[in-house]
């Protein structure tokens, strides 16, 4: 049972890291994954890092083919059609219920985010990394205020393929401030338990992101 339960974590423990540097592109689109390097990188065993493949290819992160291998998935902007439609819906619903639900812990973390955001330098860093982690980490942390697992889980999965397409088109345009900026008013509206409100500027927030990448790829 205890070296289950290491294998285990160590699983996840690769999981993670290996799921960042997916959605941010350190691992490129086409790359393989060579499993000797990736174990001795992450100082995971072979069991460890098989697990946490199959969890990143449900993820559609990565991608295994006989006989050739793992690779990193493309950035497909084909689908940003269809993940937009998925987002339109769920990412508002997501913050009217975090509005309602917000329990002690999700509170203090949404209002430390909020608090960093309005103390930010104006402008924000010249890293296109510094935006795109920003966005992530507010996105992922309301999901989770939403108290609903699957819905979280599921806006995860829809938000990472996103967040890939958004670190392509950074390489070629930076993110305007403003797209940014937006999220302090969202996490004022679900502070003060604004549902409404929150849902109206997370839907123009996720429309205006698709309509930046049109324009930029």
């Amino acid at each position: 049972m205890k070296e289950t339960k290491s294998s285990g974590s160590l699983a996840a423990r690769a999981f993670e890291l290996l799921h960042d540097k997916l959605i941010f592109l350190e691992i490129a689109p086409g790359e393989p994954l060579n499993e000797t390097q990736l174990g001795l990188e992450l100082e995971v065993g072979r069991t460890p890092l098989r697990e946490a493949l199959k969890r990143l290819e449900t993820e559609r992160l990565v991608a295994t083919f006989p006989r050739r291998g793992t690779f990193a998935t493309p950035v497909d902007i084909t689908v940003l059609s269809e993940i937009s439609e998925v987002r339109e819906v769920l990412e508002p619903l997501a913050v009217r219920l975090a509005a309602k639900r917000l329990d002690h812990r999700s509170r203090g973390e949404l209002k430390d985010l909020k608090d960093q955001l309005d103390t930010a330098t104006p402008g924000g860093s010249s890293d296109p990394q510094d935006a795109l982690r920003w966005d992530s980490t507010i996105h992922r942390a309301l999901y989770c205020a939403a108290g609903n697992a699957h819905l979280e889980a599921t806006l995860n999965r829809y938000g990472n393929l996103a967040t890939r397409i958004w670190c392509l088109a950074a390489t070629r345009n930076p993110t305007p401030v403003e797209h940014i900026a937006t999220h302090s008013q969202l996490l004022d509206a679900v502070l003060n338990g604004r549902g409404e409100d929150a849902a109206e500027i997370m839907r123009e927030h996720v429309g205006e992101f698709e309509q930046h990448m049109r324009e930029v790829l």
